[in-house]
């Protein structure tokens, strides 16, 4: 199949993408009804309020999905990997977004138009199947995550947070840094804390030679120490 641009083949064609085992039709049909957009780092692709346009998959790069709290703290809600997708509920509802997301680097998206994803949805089962899973499986990842955020202690919280993002990202070539830079402040809205206390705890962490810390990088050197961290909260 012929594609416009590599980013929609990525958001298409990747081997888990929910549009893997479309027709070649529908598939075309997604192609001539999208856009995309190249967003830089910090950049919003959306803020909360806004109308939605559409589905949104990432086609590459990382994205933050965050919602301000009280005195414009901001919690993050979840990271987007490369060929993730934000935006289901823009497909089922008219609603505005009930949160922000930001490029924490260099982007691409692309947006599938509503309309003609809704016609597409409604006569491939199997589509509507592996949306609703994803639905499910976010859903049971939001009540999860409300629950250690408002019970676990600091260190379990961020214990937490970088096991989140290490299975958000992975690895990178050395099997132990984390293939993401955050600054402290977002792992700090991440793990629902100061961002003394993410510095104060990481510092800890650190000193015990559970991580290793480069600037923004962090590389996990004990696994099985971070998730027990975890799991005591």
């Amino acid at each position: 199949m012929q594609y416009l641009n590599p980013y929609i083949e990525l958001c298409i064609e990747e081997s888990s993408s929910i549009f893997k085992g479309l027709s070649q039709k529908d598939k075309e049909a997604l192609i001539h009804h999208h856009s995309y957009a190249i967003i830089k780092k910090n950049q919003y692709l959306f803020k909360e309020g806004e109308k939605p346009k559409g589905l949104i998959c990432i086609a590459s790069g990382k994205v933050k999905v965050f919602k301000e709290g009280v005195g414009g703290r901001a919690q993050i809600l979840k990271m987007v990997r490369p060929q993730g997708f934000i935006g289901y509920k823009a497909l089922f509802s008219d609603n505005p977004w009930s949160f922000s997301a930001i490029a924490i680097e260099d982007i691409v998206i692309c947006i599938f138009d509503k309309n003609s994803f809704g016609k597409i949805l409604k006569k491939n089962p199997d589509l509507s199947i592996k949306l609703m899973k994803i639905i499910i499986e976010e859903l049971g990842y939001a009540n999860t995550r409300t629950v250690s955020l408002t019970q676990k202690h600091i260190r379990g919280r961020l214990a937490e947070s970088l096991l989140i993002l290490r299975d958000t990202y992975g690895y990178e070539a050395d099997g132990r840094t984390i293939k993401v830079s955050l600054s402290r402040e977002d792992i700090a809205h991440l793990s629902n804390m100061t961002t003394s206390n993410a510095i104060r705890t990481l510092s800890n962490l650190a000193s015990e030679g559970i991580i290793e810390i480069a600037g923004r990088k962090i590389s996990i050197i004990e696994s099985h120490h971070l998730e027990h961290i975890n799991e005591l909260g």
